[in-house]
């Protein structure tokens, strides 16, 4: 059964969590050299964990916005040392914010959720400013369907449980779908990557497992119960040889588009 992230006791789960330093370094690389950011949106933000990393990477102020209001609780415990960080509660299709204000939109692991692209894109180029960026980061069918690796560790889900791998791949939009809905809301395309984000860095491979077993986040192991976890532990544990210095990465696409 999917986690509920309305449910109170849930608030945090996905606010405990911190993006590696790597990711706005490696997002920065896809953007125009020196490009200062100063009024970011982070739709779908969950626990905040992407808005503390887009203010650590230089912008002066973000706004959250998500659907749940116990996620939002937990966002504000997570961000409530940083002052330039506010959240509202709002959904992808109406944020109930101003037209034209933010000059930067982010939506990470968003778009999977949403069955319409064009009104939520919509509804991001309504509140970006003139030549205002866009950055979607989300997996395709294909980023899904990569096999397992000492890094790759997400691969070997699909590999062990058929269901998953059925599950992920029906639920993902495919890279056409996703600029075609961008051009016909008004936006250009700058650029389609594959990017690799850091999960974790693990000391030891039980430290790895130990994780897995307790898994945070909007994971698709809580479709799992806790047997089919207990036989999906002992099968990475049986493909991954390395035992210490584990780093795991997921594979992800991002589109940055910009409005003109």
């Amino acid at each position: 059964m999917a986690i509920d992230f309305h449910d109170e006791k849930n608030k945090m789960t996905y606010a405990s969590r911190k993006a590696n330093a790597s990711w706005s370094e490696d997002l920065e690389s896809l953007l125009p050299p020196g490009k200062h950011f100063v009024r970011a949106v982070d739709l779908g933000c969950g626990g905040g964990i992407y808005s503390k990393a887009l203010v650590d990477a230089g912008v002066e102020s973000v706004v959250g916005v998500d659907f749940s209001k116990a996620m939002l609780h937990g966002a504000k415990t997570n961000c409530e040392e940083y002052d330039t960080i506010s959240f509202q509660l709002g959904s992808a299709f109406e944020t109930a914010l101003q037209d034209e204000t933010f000059d930067l939109v982010l939506a990470r692991a968003l778009i999977h959720h949403l069955d319409d692209l064009h009104l939520f894109f919509a509804e991001a180029h309504r509140i970006l400013e003139k030549d205002g960026y866009f950055i979607v980061q989300d997996r395709t069918p294909e980023d899904v369907l990569l096999p397992g690796s000492e890094e790759h560790i997400r691969g070997y889900f699909f590999e062990k449980f058929i269901k998953l791998k059925t599950a992920e791949t029906e639920r993902r939009h495919r890279g056409p779908e996703v600029r075609k809905a961008l051009e016909e809301t008004g936006f250009t395309l700058v650029k389609e990557v594959p990017f690799w984000e850091v999960r974790g860095t693990y000391p030891s491979k039980n430290l790895l497992k130990e994780e897995l077993r307790h898994r945070i986040g909007r994971s698709i192991l809580y479709e799992l119960d806790d047997s089919e976890l207990d036989e999906l532990i002992d099968y990475i544990d049986n493909k991954v040889t390395q035992e210490r210095n584990i780093v795991e990465k997921d594979r992800w696409t991002v589109w940055i588009a910009q409005k003109k």
